[in-house]
């Protein structure tokens, strides 16, 4: 019986516990289907108060959310009394539980900045600053027509006073450019300055951006621009060579990367024309850097006349046509010895043909004088070179040739002829093409520039032809008779004008005053000046040769000629004094002034570098000799 009854005890509180189940989903399923209608409810209830705070952009500035039976109140009032306001009304109605408000002020954001980030798929979210005068869905509808319309879009910007004129122009334009980056991309606008960054979808893209940014909106300028080009797993770049000028195709990983193969390009081609093809990517492998890469190609191209030097597969080949047949084992050694770290060795594949056209370029500029091209021998190289140090005093002479074969007959003449012709120029070059000859630049003065072509007709080798293009450099404003001897002064006053002992030539020192005092003539067109050479001081003595004269030696004839006259002077010595016929007495002749004849060369070669450098001859002349010192620049009358 105890047995009995505890069982049936057991069975009772059983029975409870199922009958609990029920109970509890019933319940569970009254909230289910009851809890949104609340919520509805609750958030309708602050949705009338919402309406009711709409401002001058005429969207309300209270914005609800209902989170269960509490209700959350958003937005930035326009002041404290319309945000107490609010939260008092919300605080009166029945059915949120409890008011939770998360309402700002309005204030004025400075900077104003705003700033969209690009989530792909999950569209764009929105920080920083609005407008207050923009509603907040206006704005929205702006952003995501400018990206696509169906872009999913969180907005957490607030509203704020101190916005630029035209933001919403600005901010459309920086969500324009947004989906041609890779997710994580970011747009930012700081008062009027447009910012962005990320990394473009692919090279289409990137063009695209480049494009666009270009032209920003009216009254807005480019900050921070830093979009990383696409990523490609074929990295390629290449500089091909025709007779025409260079052409650059391929990729580089930055815009100052394509800067600095143009920049190798320009030089290649020596002023003639290039064309850029280049795309910017990544791809280029992390050992490489890209500037030494793009010198060590340069190199190649130096050595073809004609072809393309490209790196691909992680290595550098050239083929084409060689400069000269020196360029195929420099173009080996350069590959073998001087390869830079993490660049492979590709083929060297050049053939050597003849020249054509044959071509040498002497060019003429303020720092120097420049040889390019080629010369058939070392004789030819040494005669330009001289020729042109002969007649060029200022600038250094550089020489950039190399010899090949298949010079024209006359070259060297003609190029002799085109050194003494470059010389009466202030910038200019004379270009030899096979038989012809070309003279352009700029002369100092419109008579030597009339006259130039009639110069190069005269001094042209038999069959040759010479084309001009030499134009008179237009003449600078003129000084008053003050100023142009203050000039004089001024050009001398620190000039250390001293000749080494002994010696006519003029040292470095003597040019930066020579060069001023010629610079000057030029705008002081009535300025006379005479120049007076320095003796050497007493007992100066010049150094030791390092090359003594040798002694002159006597030829049959010379020696004959002594003997002849040592015979008839013994002969004359034997005659008595009366058959001697009487000799005049000549006046007595001071010694040669050793001195005086140095002081007056010295002189001499300062007019000749004076009018070398453009002076006319009315305005230099030689001055009185003077003593040991510096030699002197005095006003003439």
């Amino acid at each position: 019986m105890p047995q009995t009854e505890t069982s049936a005890r057991a069975l009772r509180r059983v029975g409870w516990l199922v009958g609990l189940v029920p109970l509890v989903g019933l319940w569970a399923g009254v909230a289910f289907w009851t809890a949104p209608g609340i919520t509805a409810r609750v958030a309708g209830e602050g949705e009338g108060i919402a309406a009711a705070t709409a401002a001058g952009s005429g969207e309300p500035w209270l914005r609800i959310a209902a989170r269960g039976r509490d209700l959350v109140a958003l937005g930035e009032a326009p002041d404290e009394a319309s945000r107490a306001i609010a939260i008092a009304r919300l605080n009166a109605l029945e059915s949120p539980r409890r008011i939770v408000s998360e309402i700002g002020l309005v204030e004025t954001a400075a900077p104003f900045q705003w700033a969209a980030t690009w989530t792909g798929h999950s569209g764009v979210t929105l920080e920083g600053s609005r407008p207050v005068e923009i509603g907040r869905r206006a704005l929205e509808v702006e952003v995501t027509g400018a990206i696509g319309a169906g872009t999913p879009l969180r907005d957490a910007a607030r509203a704020a006073k101190g916005a630029p004129p035209d933001f919403a122009a600005a901010a459309t334009f920086l969500a324009a450019r947004l989906p041609s980056l890779a997710p994580g991309g970011k747009a930012v606008l700081t008062d009027t300055v447009l910012s962005l960054s990320g990394e473009a979808l692919d090279l289409a893209a990137y063009d695209a951006l480049r494009n666009a940014l270009a032209r920003p909106p009216e009254g807005f300028s480019l900050g921070r621009i830093d979009v990383l080009p696409p990523r490609i797993t074929e990295y390629r770049f290449a500089l091909a060579r025709t007779g025409l000028g260079v052409t650059l195709s391929g990729f580089v990983p930055s815009e100052a990367v394509r800067q600095a193969a143009l920049a190798l390009a320009r030089l290649t081609t020596e002023g003639g024309p290039v064309e850029d093809r280049l795309q910017a990517a990544r791809g280029l492998p992390s050992g490489v850097d890209p500037l030494v890469l793009i010198d060590f190609m340069g190199k190649f191209a130096a050595l073809i006349q004609a072809g393309e030097v490209a790196y691909e597969g992680g290595a550098v080949s050239v083929r084409g046509d060689a400069i000269d047949p020196q360029a195929i084992p420099d173009a080996q050694a350069l590959m073998r010895d001087a390869r830079p770290a993490g660049i492979g060795a590709g083929t060297v594949s050049l053939v050597a043909k003849p020249l054509s056209p044959y071509r040498v370029s002497l060019r003429r500029t303020a720092e120097a004088v420049t040889v390019s091209g080629h010369l058939p021998d070392e004789d030819t190289r040494r005669r330009v070179l001289a020729a042109l140090r002969q007649r060029v005093f200022r600038e250094p002479v550089i020489d950039r040739t190399r010899l090949a074969e298949g010079a024209p007959a006359g070259l060297a003449p003609a190029l002799e002829a085109g050194a003494g012709l470059l010389s009466t120029l202030a910038t200019g070059e004379a270009t030899v093409i096979d038989r012809t000859l070309n003279l352009s630049g700029e002369s100092l003065y419109p008579e030597a520039a009339a006259r130039a072509p009639e110069k190069v007709a005269a001094v042209l080798p038999p069959g040759w032809t010479g084309e001009v293009a030499v134009d008179a450099k237009e003449p600078e404003a003129r000084r008053d008779g003050d100023s142009c001897r203050q000039g004089v002064a001024a050009a001398t006053a620190t000039a250390d004008l001293r000749f080494p002992v002994g010696s006519t030539a003029l040292t470095p020192a003597f040019y930066p005053a020579l060069d001023a005092l010629a610079a000057l003539a030029k705008t002081c067109p009535d300025l006379k000046v005479a120049v007076s050479g320095p003796a050497d001081p007493p007992g100066a003595k010049p150094p030791p040769s390092d090359d003594p004269k040798p002694p002159e030696k006597k030829t049959a004839a010379k020696a004959k000629a002594e003997a002849t006259k040592t015979e008839k002077s013994k002969a004359e010595k034997g005659k008595p004094d009366k058959e001697k016929a009487p000799e005049p007495i000549a006046e007595a002749k001071p010694p040669e002034d050793e001195t005086s004849g140095l002081a007056r060369q010295r002189a001499l070669a300062l007019v000749e570098y004076l009018l070398q450098a453009g002076m006319r001859p009315g305005q230099i002349a030689a001055g009185p000799d003077k003593g040991a010192g510096p030699a002197t620049v005095a006003l003439a009358p």
